[in-house]
């Protein structure tokens, strides 16, 4: 099917509507239970590292459940919507914790709503990013597609990220970060109910097959097909590690702008700066495109991240942003984040286009399975980098509310090993992954063009829209 322009725009706001909910709960579950509520961050950071050994069962056998299910209004949109209005409850239970409520019980409630929020945001997340394969071909279509919709996911991503600590602090009517809890209670709110406006217009504007036109067959066959489509296992081996590298750094900068910048009112400038970078980035990959091969696009993300993580040690280190303006320090975040969005896209792409090397491989297509691995990883990734940052703040005194004068009083030795930790490993990981994807991933244009003759006789069609690209090396 060819989608049109309002079909576009609907996935668009969809995208941008599970991204706020995302990041939210990425970025600030840390600093909400730990530094608002006073809960162990090392504690914080094992009930989120348990969930996602929990999502390791859940998230294959949901793709299953989505690759089978057969309804008159589609096989992923009802479950994008119910998952969309469950997980919006859970989240606001999950910033909404009750005021004098003891340490335990508090662990508790994180313990059980965590879980609850990352069931229900599987429910609408695997079927949301499976369309994608479904609804469209290899090439020009699925490439802008994606491209449009990552970037919608970046300001998704960007919106709680940059806003968050501007509106806490006026929604809890102080400036006490004690007082923050009332602040994150209505913020969470807000961000859920434009959450389920944004997935009803994605549900009512976007089409899918019909049930029928797509082949269903057995569990096992749906398991063994997956592990046997070894282009898809390389694409989640890197989505792991490239969306670890940025979540240690995206858990740690606050705390690197509490303790060693001074200024947690400038996070939010950074962040909106880093981000709008990875936007920019994200709506410039058909351009590139016409420029560069994928896999070699991907390779320059990687670079461009790990020259930007470079740059922060340096400046963190040398003091650059003390003797200038902190000001200075918006170039490395910009490098970190373009780079991320270039590498988010493609691995969007690079994950569609296995779904197709799978159909022609195995004889099915398994869009819900695949996309339910990359839920899966994503948030494997993100219970990983909590833990490790929880560790890091709790080893290095960090966990606690903390006054100007504690501040102030921070060893230049804690402020070292913070500057080493949020970015040293990144840069180790995202030179694993590049080495992974360069040693494995084989599915160039020229191959994709090979493969979608194949499958869809369209190999005009497809010539053009990739032609531009040229062949990767």
């Amino acid at each position: 099917m060819e989608l049109k322009l309002r079909n576009k725009l609907a996935f668009c706001f969809g995208a941008f509507g599970k991204d706020i909910v995302y990041m939210l709960v990425n970025s600030f579950i840390l600093y909400y239970y730990n530094v608002v509520l006073g809960v162990s961050g090392t504690f914080v950071g094992a009930v989120l590292m348990g969930a996602r050994v929990f999502d390791a069962i859940n998230d294959p056998f949901m793709g299953i459940i989505v690759a089978k299910t057969k309804t008159r209004f589609g096989r992923f949109r009802p479950w994008i919507l119910s998952g969309t209005v469950v997980n919006a409850f859970v989240l606001f239970a999950l910033f909404a914790v009750p005021g004098g409520m003891a340490d335990n019980p508090m662990r508790i409630w994180l313990a059980v709503f965590y879980i609850l929020w990352g069931v229900s945001y599987t429910l609408m997340d695997i079927p949301f990013w499976s369309m994608i394969p479904a609804i469209t071909k290899p090439g020009k279509e699925r490439e802008q597609l994606s491209s449009l919709a990552r970037s919608s996911s970046g300001i998704g991503d960007a919106l709680p990220t940059v806003l968050t600590m501007v509106i806490v602090p006026v929604l809890s009517g102080t400036t006490a970060i004690a007082g923050y809890r009332l602040g994150f209670k209505y913020w969470a709110l807000i961000i859920a109910v434009v959450f389920v406006i944004s997935e009803i217009v994605f549900c009512l504007n976007v089409p899918e097959k019909k049930p029928e036109d797509m082949k269903t067959v057995g569990i096992g066959h749906m398991f063994k097909s997956l592990f046997k489509n070894d282009q898809a296992m390389t694409v989640i081996g890197a989505i792991i590690l490239v969306y670890l590298a940025l979540d240690i750094v995206g858990n740690l900068i606050l705390y690197f702008f509490q303790y060693d910048v001074g200024n947690t009112n400038v996070y939010s400038i950074f962040t909106a700066v880093a981000f709008l970078a990875q936007v920019i980035f994200m709506l410039l990959i058909p351009a590139l495109r016409r420029k560069i091969p994928k896999l070699r696009l991907f390779a320059v993300g990687i670079l461009v991240q790990i020259i930007g993580f470079l740059i922060l040690l340096g400046f963190s280190f040398t003091g650059l942003y003390q003797a200038t303006s902190w000001a200075i320090l918006c170039l490395p975040g910009m490098m970190v984040y373009a780079g991320y969005g270039v590498l988010n896209v493609m691995l969007t792409v690079f994950l569609s286009d296995s779904v197709d090397y799978g159909q022609l491989k195995n004889g099915t297509r398994e869009e819900a399975v695949i996309f339910s691995m990359q839920t899966f990883t994503v948030k494997l990734a993100s219970g990983i980098a909590v833990f490790f940052s929880g560790l890091v703040v709790d080893m290095l005194h960090l966990s606690s509310e903390a006054s100007a004068s504690d501040i102030a009083a921070t060893s230049a030795d804690t402020l070292s090993k913070l500057r080493l930790v949020m970015t040293v490993p990144p840069i180790i990981i995202l030179i694993a992954a590049f080495i992974i994807f360069k040693r494995f991933y084989k599915l160039n244009d020229e191959r994709m063009k090979e493969i979608s003759e194949q499958i869809h006789g369209d190999a005009a069609e497809i010539a053009d829209d990739t032609a531009e690209g040229g062949e990767d090396r």
